[in-house]
């Protein structure tokens, strides 16, 4: 039996190796690696303008979607100016992966959100972030070494019966965090079932699908961790008939 395909939103950035400086499709290896313990293969897909219009090209072709952590989303695409904390935006990849959202959204193909992925859900939703969380909630359960998950550790709180819980195996789960922007309003059709302790969304999901979870923190790095793993079950089962 073929494993599953899960497709993997990658970022464009400027990256130096070797004598090399150039822009670049990247994704940490720690995504795949965590695809791929769980028995799928994953495929990096990187921002192709060409998915805007046509996100079936590649939809066609996958099990699962995953949107990856990465740079900050550009305000202007949920309507918000930008404050002075939102840097380093990339539009390009910011159009393409709310049209591979909405449309996986669309099929019921299942899909799972990790940090600004989840954010990025929530946008495609109609939804707005808190551009800062210090600003609101302060900091230090959601980002305390930069670049690094050195003491990210937190607990967060998940609803009794939601999917976030089933996929967790518990209503209190213990998570790694990166990240200064977060959920406010929350997007047509998602729901909320996870929060921090400062009341921060941790989770969104839509409970009207088959597997749509976003999570504010990074089950990828975290080999124990079975988040990844509900979306290759998810992905593995078939899609329920009509």
């Amino acid at each position: 039996m073929s494993r599953p395909v899960i497709g993997i939103c990658a970022a464009l950035e400027r990256a130096r190796w070797s004598v090399w400086d150039l822009e670049s499709v990247l994704l940490p290896h720690s995504y795949v690696e965590a695809v791929q313990r769980a028995g799928a293969m994953g495929l990096v897909v990187p921002p192709d303008p060409a998915l805007v219009d046509e996100p079936g090209e590649v939809l066609d072709r996958l099990d699962g979607l995953m949107l990856a952590g990465g740079a900050d989303i550009d305000p202007s695409i949920y309507g918000a100016d930008r404050e002075a904390q939102t840097v380093h935006t990339v539009p390009r990849r910011d159009a393409v992966e709310v049209a591979l959202a909405r449309e996986a959204l669309a099929r019921d193909l299942p899909l799972l959100g990790i940090c600004r992925g989840m954010q990025l859900l929530n946008v495609a939703c109609g939804g707005t972030l808190h551009q800062h969380v210090p600003d609101r909630f302060g900091h230090h359960e959601h980002l305390r070494v930069h670049g690094s998950f050195d003491g990210a550790d937190h607990d967060v709180r998940l609803a009794a019966g939601s999917l976030a819980a089933r996929v967790a195996g518990a209503q209190r789960h213990a998570t790694k965090s990166h990240h200064h922007q977060g959920v406010d309003r929350v997007g047509e059709g998602l729901v909320v079932s996870g929060w921090s302790t400062d009341d921060l969304a941790e989770a969104l999901e839509r409970p009207d699908r088959r597997f749509v979870l976003g999570v504010q923190w990074h089950p990828e790095a975290d080999p124990a961790s079975p988040v990844i793993g509900g979306l290759i079950d998810a992905a593995r089962a078939p899609a329920p008939a009509g």
